[in-house]
This record gives C-alpha cells, structure tokens and sequence, in this order.
C-alpha cells in the first residue's frame, strides 16, 4: 500500500468526505485494510437530502460565483467583465448547470451580483429564474453563450456525467471561465475532469478555444479557502453523528440511525 494509507487499520472508524468514486485505490486500500469508512457525502435522510455535503455544497456554490467574477477580470485571463454590468451595459451571463444545494447557493450569489441567470436540471420541479430542462441540446446552447458556466451536478456516490463536452467549450467566447464544482466526483464538465483538480496555490488553468482561451477552475476542496467559516459550518452538522458514533459505537449507532447507515462505504 501507498505510504499515505500506513495508518490505516481493522477497526478504525473514518468518518469524514472519502469521495471514492474517482479513488479506486483508496477504495482498495480501505477494503484491504478493512477500515470502516462512513463518508459524509453519503448520509442521506429518506428524502434523499444530504445533511453532512449541504453545509459545504452551500460554501463552494457561493465561491463558485465569487472566484467566477474575478476569473472574469483581464487581470485572471478573463474577458474583462463586470458580473453585474452598468446601466447601459449588458450583464455576465451565468449558466449553472444542476439546480442543488451548490447550483441554487451559485444562483443567488450570481442574482445578487446582478448577472443574468440560466440553470439547468434534470428535475424540473427544482427549476426557478431562467431555467431549461437538461439535456444535450439545451447545454450545448447554453454552454456557448456563457461568460460563466458552474458545474455542479451530483450523483452520491458516484462518478458525476460529463455532461458538458470538449466539443461544447469549444464554442464558448474566448475569455469566459468555467467552474467545476463537482471535480470530486471527477466533474460534470470533460476539459476540467480531464485535466483533473487543481489546488489553492494555482487554481486555475487555460483551455484553448477559437480566438483564445477560456479560464478553468477545478479546485477539488473549494471550502478549503474559508476554513474558518467552513470548519464552523461542517462541526454543527457532522457533531451529532460523531457523538453518537463515540457513544454508541458504529454498529449500535449506525442501526439506530437509516441515514448514518446510509454513509457506511467499507
């Protein structure tokens, strides 16, 4: 096993984000070890809300939009473009892609920024603002007339679709941004999950399109950059679960509880 899985034992309880879809050596290294791994991101009431990843799909969906304004600026490689624009002056054009706890936090940064808003999601129930269904045909027209495309689809548990192509950001004009929230689950958006996350101390990388380049965006811990307000946000969601857990025990714990059961990975 790799040197970063040394600590790992039978019987230790990880309870934290493990993301496994996109980490089959992790997986296989939690299974050999036989680590009982319960992933935040898969506790999921029987509604199918997720209480341990919305405090921070909360957090990446409204920085999505706040580093989405700055990649815009000439300074990051941007098209040099006012999110909200100026009396007279056309406003950036928005496309969020999933109508989720990031995709919504993502639309209320970006309406109050005063842009203009399109999201798209499979559930049309979810659909508010300026919305399409999702499909191919309806992604492509919107990927190609954004200034800001935000990904930020989710399966739990799963390796997200790639649902927007090579083919698509292509189109997009040259000094447009994208951000693909959803990079830990190997993103929704092909160039991004293709080149895979990026980090803190260089978030971002160019894509060439016609005429120039599109700046991309595909930091895996996008919380990470407001620890403190992150750190507060995660401990009053994840704490009743870990004191049960300490209490109890993972067995007792996990019976007593559908949704906690529901985090149990390995």
């Amino acid at each position: 096993l790799a040197p970063e899985y040394a600590l790992f034992h039978e019987g230790l309880i990880l309870y934290t984000y493990l993301h496994l879809a996109p980490e089959p050596a992790l997986t296989k290294a939690l299974l050999e070890k036989k680590v009982i791994g319960i992933a935040y991101e898969t506790v999921q009431f029987d509604n199918g809300f997720l209480p341990l990843l919305a405090p921070m799909s909360e957090v990446a969906g409204r920085m999505a939009t706040q580093v989405g304004a700055q990649m815009l600026t000439k300074i990051e490689g941007g098209m040099g473009l006012l999110m909200g624009g100026t009396a007279g002056v056309q406003a950036a054009h928005v496309v969020i892609l999933g109508a989720g706890t990031v995709g919504l936090s993502a639309a209320k940064v970006a309406m109050g920024m005063g842009a203009r808003v399109t999201i798209l999601d499979s559930n049309l129930f979810r659909l508010r603002i300026q919305t399409l269904a999702s499909n191919a045909f309806n992604i492509a027209a919107a990927t190609k007339d954004a200034d800001l495309l935000v990904g930020s689809v989710l399966i739990p548990g799963a390796l997200t679709p790639k649902l927007v192509t090579e083919a698509m950001v292509k189109t997009m004009k040259p000094g447009s941004a994208i951000v693909d929230v959803a990079i830990d689950q190997g993103g929704c958006i092909e160039p991004t999950a293709k080149h895979g996350a990026t980090y803190h101390d260089k978030p971002t990388f160019k894509y060439p399109v016609n005429g120039g380049e599109v700046v991309c965006y595909s930091v895996g811990n996008m919380p990470g950059a407001v620890a403190r307000t992150s750190t507060f946000t995660l401990t009053n969601a994840t704490m009743p679960y870990m004191v049960d857990l300490a209490n109890k025990g993972w067995k007792k714990a996990c019976q007593d509880d559908k949704a906690l059961a529901r985090g149990i990975n390995t």
